[in-house]
């Protein structure tokens, strides 16, 4: 194992982070209104007593930006681990399904698959990690097999207080990156270069979101407002689950 060298981690952020900002940016550029009313429960805005199509489109928008951007950051942390596994233990993107890194370190090949945070499932989902894990074991056992092989489910923060799960291992927040890296405080030392030019790079999502904001309550306006400024609800409730709708859609061959 080799002693990370925290330079080159805050080098490797100030590189990189750039990467998640331009994808949050881009991730708006590409969202269209009809795809996030189609999402969402047209119910609840009215017993909500929602009375403006920009509180529709807010939550809307800040519902799918919410999502988006765990999912996005989630897989930049991916990224940021391996680079400083491979620091630590020479450790490599696994070209098996469902396992994201692969490392040696005393004497055991570790299998990780690598989650944002803890919460990240439901019983189909550890299930197919499990399975995930047995056929991974499976193939690598083919070519060696007295290799011995640990299957560790790594979770970039949060906390696990029983990491054994028998056939596998949680490591949640500092257990993982102590895990990963053999440094029992990395997990702090990583917060402070992530906010590398955040504020500017923040300040350019937020006039893209402003923008977003105003053009899509333009078009939620000409579309589902009367003349006298009144959300058209039941033109809202036909258009997000008219089954007649979706059966012209299909005829047409548009999703």
């Amino acid at each position: 194992m080799n002693k990370i060298n925290l330079h080159e981690v805050s080098e490797y952020v100030g590189q990189n982070i750039g990467i998640f900002h331009q994808k949050r940016i881009h991730s708006l550029d590409g969202l269209k209104l009809p795809h996030v009313l189609k999402r969402k429960n047209p119910y609840l805005f009215r017993a909500k007593h929602v009375l403006t199509a920009e509180q529709i489109v807010k939550s809307l928008v800040d519902a799918h930006i919410s999502s988006n951007e765990e999912t996005l950051f989630g897989d930049w942390l991916e990224g940021l681990a391996l680079f400083i596994n491979e620091r630590a233990y020479g450790g490599w993107k696994s070209g098996i399904t469902g396992i994201d890194l692969e490392f040696d370190a005393d004497g055991v090949r570790n299998i990780v698959a690598i989650k944002s945070g803890p919460n990240w499932s439901n019983a189909s989902q550890i299930a197919k990690m499990r399975l995930d894990f047995k056929t991974a074991q499976k193939t690598l056992r083919t070519s060696n097999s007295g290799l011995r092989i640990v299957a560790v489910n790594g979770c970039c923060y949060g906390r696990d207080s029983r990491p054994d799960k028998g056939d596998y291992f949680k490591y949640c927040g500092q257990r993982f990156w102590e895990f990963i890296s053999g440094d029992s405080e990395l997990y702090t030392a990583i917060v402070e270069p992530l906010g590398y030019q955040a504020k500017e790079r923040n300040e350019e999502f937020v006039r893209s979101y402003a923008q977003m904001i105003n053009r899509f309550t333009k078009e939620f306006m000409n579309s589902f407002c009367k003349d006298s400024g009144e959300i058209a609800w039941d033109e809202l409730v036909r258009f997000n689950s008219s089954a007649a709708q979706r059966k012209n859609k299909a005829k047409k061959g548009t999703p």
